[in-house]
């Protein structure tokens, strides 16, 4: 049946009827395999020279819904190959992948950008953050981090919930925007519904360009390049947190001695809730 057909064998049968724009985005999946799985729409748009409708076309022509839907299918095909190849312990596998992603994360941070993120954060009067599934994990961590500190967060990881907030956004709030891919569709739909409200808004995901990032005042980058497969994968929520940390620890110097203060009244205030 056509459903179960690997990724690459249906690129090929649709090939004769291909346009010269719909040949550009063939010729570079033949020959960035490994690179596409990781790609965000917009970043292979610009890899093939087209525009993002003409991707999607492209996809829709070969029977897929969409881009995420055929990257999980070549997903599955690359995964079946390296698995022959693979004979590393998970242990040690899960390991490097962590500490990759923490690495990686912090070479590709941009300090003017990091900056910019927490001036934005310690001028707003009012903090929200979005994030959807795996992301909204991280959300939470960020809204315990910054309580501890003095500054009041509200985290919405219901799609619903987030456009409703949007209501009553203004210039005065800034928006944490959280998705790995950046092309989260409920995310960045609230998003957009933030900025036109007025609202500031910091992104924090893998790739620079993609459909989140066209909404953002700030971009702040992580590093784990997420296979659709591992979609939630510890080790995205990892080089996540590591943004948030360095954001949180930038807040916190800002506003050292309300930090201080909170963090003290905190303690006394848990040290009874412990035997």
């Amino acid at each position: 049946m056509t459903e179960n057909l690997k990724a690459t064998i249906r690129l090929e049968q649709y090939k004769n009827g291909y346009t010269k724009s719909e040949l550009k985005i063939y010729d570079y999946i033949v020959g960035h395999t490994d690179l596409v799985i990781y790609h965000s729409l917009t970043e292979l748009a610009e890899a093939c020279e087209v525009g993002e409708a003409t991707v999607l076309r492209f996809f829709r022509k070969i029977g897929y819904k969409g881009f995420q839907e055929f990257k999980f299918s070549l997903a599955k095909e690359v995964d079946e190959e390296d698995e022959e190849e693979n004979e590393e312990s998970y242990v040690f596998k899960v390991k490097r992948n962590m500490v990759n992603a923490i690495e990686n994360s912090y070479h590709v941070i941009e300090k003017d950008e990091l900056e910019k993120a927490i001036g934005i954060l310690d001028r707003a009067k009012h903090i929200v953050a979005f994030g959807v599934g795996a992301s909204s994990i991280a959300t939470l961590d960020m809204q315990n981090r910054l309580l501890r500190i003095g500054k009041n967060i509200e985290v919405f990881g219901d799609p619903h919930s987030q456009v409703m907030r949007t209501a009553s956004m203004d210039s005065e709030t800034a928006v944490v925007a959280i998705s790995i891919t950046g092309s989260t569709k409920d995310t960045v739909d609230s998003i957009a519904a933030a900025k036109q409200k007025g609202a500031s808004v910091v992104a924090i995901t893998n790739y620079s360009k993609s459909p989140l990032t066209k909404h953002a005042d700030c971009i702040l980058k992580s590093a784990a390049k997420e296979n659709p497969l591992d979609s939630g994968s510890l080790t995205s929520k990892v080089s996540q947190l590591f943004v948030i940390d360095l954001i949180c620890t930038g807040l916190t110097i800002k506003n050292f001695k309300m930090a201080e203060e909170t963090k003290l009244d905190i303690s006394e205030n848990i040290s009874d809730k412990l035997y």
